[in-house]
């Protein structure tokens, strides 16, 4: 089921990749990464990996190199991250991923797309439960053996490997993302994304009326500058 979700995902963020939103969004990680461990990639691990993300988006280098700019300016504005959930309709869990600089213009837009939609807006930890988090890579297939490299990686956290559509999606445990990043590294591989996701640990069934009940309230979501990513337990 994770795996098969993986998918759908990654082809819809390759629609997304040819949207402006992707780009605003990979600028804000950007600026927060420099801001967080300095300008240099080499000496910045999370850095490193949002312009990896970034390429892999097809994000132009004048716009990277723009952020990362924009990043070292002391008046540039600072981001931060929250993450929302609640309810959406027909009982659906919903986790929100934002990066704000206005925490009062972000929790008023998430609540009324969650109450639009005849949702609610819950506490922290209030669905997080019903979700694994884990890292996950996405690299091209190449020359590259799926039995010979799952031996090779179990030592670094290796929970799944898999291939889908000329593609690679490695996934380990959320505390082994620098592990795995750095084995991948010393390979050689070049890695399109590396990521945080969120995958529900159970689904929920519901009818077709109901899931575009659904979508329409997680689109509206996705429609928000402020919003990074989506989750749900809808099967």
């Amino acid at each position: 089921m994770g795996r098969a979700f993986e998918f759908r995902k990654e082809r819809k963020f390759k629609r997304w990749s040819k949207m402006s939103k992707v780009f605003t969004r990979l600028g804000k990680e950007i600026v927060m990464a420099v801001k967080a461990g300095g300008p240099d990639p080499a000496n910045n691990a999370k850095l490193r990996t949002v312009i990896q993300n970034a390429k892999g988006a097809s994000m132009p280098k004048d716009r990277i190199e723009a952020a990362i700019t924009r990043a070292s300016n002391k008046d540039e504005k600072d981001y931060e991250e929250i993450v929302y959930e609640g309810y959406g309709p027909h009982g659906i869990a919903v986790i929100v991923e934002t990066s704000t600089d206005n925490l009062n213009r972000t929790v008023a837009n998430i609540r009324h797309y969650f109450t639009k939609a005849g949702g609610s807006l819950g506490t922290t930890g209030s669905v997080s439960f019903m979700f694994e988090r884990k890292a996950v890579f996405r690299f091209p297939k190449d020359q590259w053996d799926l039995e010979e490299l799952e031996l090779e990686l179990i030592d670094f956290g290796l929970e799944d490997i898999d291939e889908n559509e000329g593609e690679i999606f490695v996934y380990t445990a959320f505390e082994d993302f620098g592990n795995m990043q750095k084995a991948l590294e010393d390979k050689g591989i070049e890695v399109i994304s590396a990521d945080m996701q969120r995958f529900p640990m159970s689904t929920t069934e519901i009818s077709p009326e109901q899931e575009e009940d659904i979508n329409k309230m997680i689109e509206r979501m996705e429609e928000d500058d402020d919003v990074n990513h989506v989750y749900h337990n809808m099967a």
